[in-house]
């Protein structure tokens, strides 16, 4: 699928409907009056922002969208159908502007989010709604108000945290490739990447962030040089960008120290806001044996100026823990909290059972013995009795034969 971030399209909503001039003649009414109903309402055009999507390409190639008009009102106090709204779907991050203007009209950075960029025209009234004491029977209705009409330009900004800065051949796409499932086109050859690559790397504790690498950068790219600056719009959102510093790198004027002030310079020419964000610098390609030759003396200039720098190699995967526990931190503020640990089960608490009740039901001490030990438990003998029913008189089983006496008979008064 051919990668489109960048559109012009004309909108139109749809006209209101006009008004009904009728009048009821019906057998058996007398003097029905006026009954022309309303004109129904034009359909909007709005924008949604849909996950599904990743370019704008479908607007490439048509790019007049026209939503429905409503119906025109009728007799017999029947009112004309609103037509519905035209929705067009686009890329979560799509920008909406005003071609003649430049007025940002929206900015779809949340998926389901909604904009209405032209309104419906409202229906006419028809000519029922005109009849008074002193005008019984007017013959004029109201026409529809048309929609409006926009020429608009659809820009795409992917959402990502981090973004991937560096000249051509520095290893960004091997990087993406490494760190998450993203299978950009990688090979030896300069501008091997032409359009940006998203990639969701994971990492501890379940968190995850996205990565966006973008074609590479060269010496004069605001004036239009290598790819320009038309894919630095999709690294405005990011929160952190990593400029990959190529250490092996050959050819005339090139190297790390050079590379970077390169990339500061033509950043801050693009926006000076995207020049001010969070930046870490990672030299790659730590495998050769000339990139290990000159890290220490950028190392050293750069730790000068107070900047860390992490060696990596993103062809093996050395060094990338650490680089991205600093995105982490970056992008998280800091060390992340430690997770709580569950009790294991079956393991007593710390507090004892008498802390843990209040001091009005703690159970009194045992009692002792005069002698200082614990007072014995006595034993049950057989045919004595219990402590409890101790000095109580002896029950009716006990003297008689167990039986009722029998009832004498009943005197009668």
């Amino acid at each position: 699928m051919k990668f489109v971030d960048q559109v012009s399209i004309q909108v139109k909503a749809g006209d209101g409907g006009n008004g009904a001039v009728a009048f009821r003649r019906e057998k058996f009414v007398e003097r029905g009056g006026p009954s022309g109903g309303d004109g129904g309402n034009g359909g909007s055009v709005v924008f949604e922002a849909d996950t599904g999507l990743t370019t704008l390409l479908d607007y490439r190639y048509q790019q007049h969208h026209r939503a429905r008009s409503g119906q025109h009102g009728m007799g017999s106090d029947m009112n004309g159908a609103s037509a519905e709204d035209l929705v067009l779907r686009v890329p979560v991050g799509t920008l909406v502007r005003d071609q003649d203007t430049g007025e940002l009209l929206a900015d779809l950075a949340a998926p389901g989010a909604r904009a209405v960029v032209a309104r419906g025209g409202r229906g006419g009234l028809g000519n029922m709604n005109f009849a008074t004491s002193t005008r019984q029977t007017p013959r004029f209705a109201q026409e529809g108000k048309p929609g409006e009409e926009r020429r608009l330009v659809l820009e795409l900004k992917l959402l990502a945290d981090v973004g991937l800065l560096g000249f051509p051949n520095a290893g960004k796409s091997t990087l993406i490739s490494r760190v998450s499932r993203a299978r950009p086109k990688v090979a030896d050859y300069p501008f091997t990447t032409l359009v940006p690559n998203l990639g969701v790397v994971p990492y501890k504790d379940g968190r995850s962030f996205v990565m966006a690498d973008i074609p590479g950068l060269i010496e004069g790219a605001a004036e239009g040089a290598g790819l320009g600056h038309q894919f630095l719009r999709h690294v405005e959102r990011c929160r952190v960008l990593i400029h990959l510093v190529d250490l092996a790198a050959e050819g005339e004027g090139r190297s790390p120290l050079n590379d970077l002030a390169v990339l500061d310079h033509e950043l801050a020419r693009y926006s000076p806001e995207l020049a001010r964000k969070p930046q870490i610098v990672a030299a790659n390609k730590l495998d050769l044996p000339e990139a290990r030759a000159r890290l220490a003396p950028f190392q050293a200039a750069m730790a000068a100026r107070g900047v860390p720098v992490f060696p990596i190699s993103a062809a093996t995967g050395e060094g990338l823990g650490p680089l991205l526990d600093a995105v982490a931190g970056a992008l998280w503020g800091g060390t992340l909290p430690a997770l709580e640990r569950p009790a294991r089960p079956g393991r007593r608490p710390r507090a004892s059972a008498r802390e843990a009740l209040p001091a009005s039901a703690e159970r009194p001490p045992p009692s002792r013995s005069p002698r200082g030990g614990a007072a014995p438990r006595r034993r049950k003998v057989a045919g004595s009795p219990s402590p409890s029913r101790a000095g109580k008189a002896p029950g009716k089983r006990a003297t008689g034969a167990g039986k009722k006496a029998p009832r004498g008979p009943r005197s009668r008064r």
